[in-house]
């Protein structure tokens, strides 16, 4: 069974003003495809994806913490500096 995802009121802000579709963001916490660690506690997980509105790739950033019980989204963003921040392995 999947945690579940609580997200801030900071975070739901994000959603709307940086008009990040939910569902992106909720693929990128199931299934990120880099996470590396923030301040004490927290972690930033990525993924690249094709935003529809800038009809270009993107890279999502989630800072979120994680508990037993749930995971919970402290905010997010997207930036198109894929290579500032997406270290290739």
């Amino acid at each position: 069974m999947q945690k579940p995802i609580v997200w801030t009121k900071h975070a739901e802000q994000n959603l709307s003003e940086r008009e990040i579709d939910r569902a992106v963001a909720e693929h990128t916490i199931r299934e990120p495809e880099q996470i590396t660690p923030n301040t004490p506690g927290r972690q930033i997980y990525m993924r690249r994806y094709h935003d529809n509105l800038l009809e270009k790739e993107m890279l999502l950033r989630v800072v979120l913490t994680e508990t037993n019980a749930a995971i919970r989204v402290i905010t997010l963003y997207k930036t198109s500096q894929i290579g500032r921040y997406l270290k290739e392995s």
